[in-house]
Formats: structure tokens, sequence, C-alpha cells
């Protein structure tokens, strides 16, 4: 009884010093999730160069960390403060009147006199759309604004925590093997399904920072390639915009490149509205179907309706760190399952969720039967 009371009370205290550990690391959340990210996908390059080099990790953790900063922090950096810059002028715009959002909606009405009526059968005003888009405009571009103040004032706490990313991913480069293998001894749910669970982990940030990320990245940069060759005002600001759309499924860039592409025509711009309509149809529009699958594998990818539910409830709830976390809550949620079902229901296969199995054993139950009611008449 003594014993039984004691290992109780023990498990409760873990439980408890646990949580406060893990509350005490919340503001930290952030550098510590990109770092476990960063310290997955550049893992490989970290054991390569530690077989290449004898052995010496400290060396190629190092190594592995200068060519990440140069890969991926530094053009982050320089794109985030160019947004930021682009922001702030268009707000200045907006708030001398250089730049009027209603104007634009009074051109497409002008241009396109049938839109208005119909969109007048589903109750869509243009005019309430036109203060509409007035206030959103305005409230964004101050947000940007206000945001670029705040990154200039905050200039230490920014790189205070770019340094703590980068020190703790050196850690996570270097250890990372002796890392999972304690966290293995140490979960009490049997090694095969750590292990599962790990690599479900690690194959899914892989194949969502490569897919997604990358996928985003590029339709990013060719829509705001294709606006600065357009002169359209904004293109890194509008770049920007479109990769953070790209990352939801389904919604994608065209979200922005239609409307300014629309209104290119409404304006006389046809050459212009031709050019960035087949543009975006063919080439910002291929990307996902030609990079995705190169980049994540067929083998690997959720179905579309799990990483857009998933992505767009990460989104809510973990901001921009949610369309990983996101797809790979659900990931390790079907693992998980998968698990269940392989050791409660030893007959069925996991890997066939389609059902496909089950109906064609069915047609063949139906054959089977239909054979045997021809042959008894």
């Amino acid at each position: 009884m003594q014993e039984k009371l004691e290992h109780r009370s023990f498990l409760l205290l873990l439980l408890l010093i646990t949580g406060l550990f893990a509350y005490l690391l919340k503001p930290f959340f952030g550098a510590l999730f990109w770092s476990c990210v960063i310290a997955i996908m550049f893992y490989p390059l970290h054991h390569y160069l530690t077989e290449r080099w004898g052995g010496r990790r400290n060396l190629a953790a190092l190594t592995t960390l200068v060519i990440c900063a140069i890969m991926v922090i530094v053009p982050t950096l320089f794109v985030a403060a160019s947004f930021f810059q682009e922001g702030a002028k268009i707000y200045q715009k907006l708030q001398d009147g250089d730049l009027d959002p209603g104007a634009y909606v009074e051109q497409l009405k002008t241009a396109f006199p049938a839109v208005q009526d119909f969109l007048g059968r589903f109750g869509i005003d243009l005019e309430n759309f036109k203060s509409l888009l007035a206030d959103s405009a305005v409230s964004s571009s101050r947000w940007i604004a206000e945001n670029a103040v705040q990154l200039g004032q905050g200039t230490m706490t920014l790189f205070l925590n770019i340094g703590l990313l980068l020190y703790v991913t050196f850690f996570f480069l270097r250890d990372g093997p002796k890392l999972v293998m304690l966290l293995v001894r140490a979960l009490p749910m049997g090694d095969e399904r750590e292990h599962q669970l790990f690599d479900k982990f690690s194959e899914v940030t892989r194949a969502t920072v490569k897919g997604n990320l990358v996928v985003a990245i590029v339709q990013g940069t060719l829509g705001g390639i294709i606006f600065w060759i357009l002169d359209i005002p904004g293109p890194i600001l509008w770049g920007v915009v479109m990769t953070v759309l790209s990352l939801i499924p389904v919604v994608g860039a065209g979200l922005i490149w239609a409307p300014v592409a629309i209104y290119l025509f409404a304006i006389g711009e046809w050459v212009d509205g031709a050019i960035l309509t087949a543009f975006g149809a063919v080439v910002i529009g291929l990307v996902d179907n030609i990079l995705r699958p190169i980049l994540v594998g067929r083998d690997t990818k959720l179905p579309d309706y799990v990483v857009l539910l998933s992505t767009l409830g990460g989104f809510s709830l973990f901001g921009i760190n949610g369309f990983v976390i996101g797809p790979l809550i659900a990931a390790l949620f079907l693992t998980f399952w998968e698990i269940f079902i392989r050791e409660f229901n030893p007959g069925f296969d996991p890997s066939d969720l389609s059902g496909e199995a089950e109906l064609e054993e069915w047609q063949d139950q139906q054959e089977q039967a239909s054979e045997s009611s021809d042959r008894a008449k």
C-alpha cells in the first residue's frame, strides 16, 4: 500500500513539474518549435558532414547551422523588412488620399455593369463592399505600418530570438538521435509504437515544409515577379500575401492575382490583364500540381480534405506556425488510430482506408449470387 502511494505521488509530481516546465518555456514556443523543424529538415546534411569529417559532430552541426542561416534566415529577414516597408508606404498613401480603394470598385462598376446586377441577386451591394474594402485596406496597412515600427524598435528582441533559435538548433542537430532515444526509453508506450510515431513526426514535418512551404514560396515569388514586371504597386507586399495564401489548400494565390487581372481588364489594360491571367493560371496554378508530388510524394500526403481542415484549424489556433502544426496533429491522429486498428483488429488493413477492398469483395459476392441464381433457373 505504501509503495503504491509513493508511486502515484511520484507520478503526480512528475506531471506537475513537467507541466510547470512546459509553461516556463511557453514564451519561447515559436523559437523551440522552429528549431525542431529546422533540425529535422537539415539533419541529413548534418549526418553527411559528420560521417565525412570523421565523427566531428560539433563542427558538422556548426557548419550546418551556418548553411541554414544563409539559405533560410537571412532571405527571410530581407523579405520581411521589405514587406513592412511597402506596407507602411501603402498606409501613408491611404492616409494622404493618394490611394483610394473605392475608386477601383467604381471603375469595375463602370467597366462591368452587369456584375452589379449579378451580385445583387445574392444580396451583395457593391457600395457596402466598397466601404468594407476601404476599411480593410486601412486596417491592414495600419497593422503592417505599426508592426514595421515595432520591428525597428524591437531589433534587439528579434535578434535575441534568432540567436535562441540558432543556439537550440545547434544542440538539436548535434544531439538529435540521443534525444529521440531518451524519449523512447522514457515514454511508456512500447518502443515499436514510439519509433513509428517519431518517424511519422519527422516524415510529415519534412513533407509539410518541403511541400507546402516551398510551393507557397515559389508561387508567391512568381506572383511578385509578374507584379513587378507589370509595374503593379507593392510587388513584394503582394508576393508575401500570395505566399501566405498559398499555404492554405484550395484558396491559393488566385485570391490576389485574379482580382488584379479583372481590374486591369476594367481599366482597359487588356494586354497586361491577359498576361497576368495566363501567367497566373498556367505558371502559378501549375506549380502546385508539378512541385508538390515531387517534393512530398504520394505516400506521405494526407487526404486533401484533411490537409485543408487541419491547416485552417492550425492557422486559427497557432497563427503562422499552424500550417505545420495542423497537418502534423492530423497525421499523428491518423497514426494513433492506425496503430489501434492494427493491434485490436488484426484482420483489417489500415492502409486501405478507401474501402475499395470491401467494395470489391461485395461485388464478387453479388456476382457469385447472380451466377448461382442463373444456374438455378
